[in-house]
């Protein structure tokens, strides 16, 4: 009898998979006023983006840009606890930041999990900039509008790199 890794035979891994099958997706947004800063509007999301919810995802995740651009805000998305089943989830990212892809402008993706980072930087999205904690976020939001900072032009995402001493 052959055994194959369940990445060779098409099964996700058993870390993957759920006993009642993947996480709903759940999205809340939370609005913030910071000083110094303005308004910010987190898109928390929890659960699994997959092809049966990722169109729902994307109409959401516009639909938070859009709101938190006409009342001044800064959008951001959490996906500390999401996770990103395929490449469905991916392209539902870059249908909603497309828009800000063409100004110029970036949707600050936190706390993606490992995975979600890989997947994120192989899409290299111009509409996504991954950032490794809220903190680290909010700091690029107030230098980009501090005018007498001199600013480093930044990629549209940061490439995923191992840290140190623990898991990448």
């Amino acid at each position: 009898m052959e055994t194959r890794s369940p990445r060779e035979d098409g099964q996700p891994s058993p870390a993957r998979v759920r006993p009642g099958g993947p996480a709903p997706l759940l999205l809340q947004t939370v609005h913030e006023h910071r000083p110094g800063l303005g308004g910010i509007s987190v898109l928390k999301t929890r659960g699994t983006v997959d092809a049966s919810n990722a169109r729902l995802f994307s109409e959401a995740l516009a639909d938070h840009v859009a709101h938190a651009g006409q009342a001044a805000e800064h959008p951001l998305l959490d996906l500390s606890e999401a996770y990103l089943a395929c490449a469905d989830a991916v392209r539902s990212l870059e249908r909603a930041t497309g828009a800000l892809a063409h100004t110029g402008r970036a949707l600050s993706v936190v706390q993606p999990r490992p995975h979600v980072r890989e997947a994120l930087t192989s899409a290299g999205l111009p509409g996504i900039r991954v950032h490794a904690t809220l903190a680290s976020a909010l700091d690029a939001l107030t230098s980009s509008r501090e005018p007498s900072r001199e600013r480093v032009c930044e990629p549209a995402y940061e490439p995923a790199r191992p840290e140190s001493g623990g898991l990448g």
